[in-house]
């Protein structure tokens, strides 16, 4: 099964066009650099859905928390921490 993460973007910090951006992402504390090409209207504060490193959907923050709280509860936020 793949697993979306949702995460919050913190700043935008690469960006060619309107389209082809990536931003610095938390996850709870943890940032990661995050492709944000299929959000475009994504911007700094939202909360967005991340899979395999690309930003894929926009949701709003009280899903972003409840999603985030199970995600800890089954140990799948674990990953996050392994790599950088």
């Amino acid at each position: 099964m793949c697993l979306a993460i949702p995460g919050k973007i913190i700043s935008i910090t690469n960006q060619l066009d309107e389209t082809f951006r990536q931003g610095k992402v938390s996850f709870g504390g943890i940032m990661k650099e995050v492709n944000l090409c299929m959000v475009p209207e994504a911007k700094v504060n939202d909360y967005v859905l991340v899979h395999v490193g690309v930003a894929i959907s926009t949701i709003d923050e009280e899903e972003a928390r409840i999603t985030f709280d199970y995600l800890k509860q089954i140990g799948e936020v674990d990953e996050l921490t392994e790599t950088t």
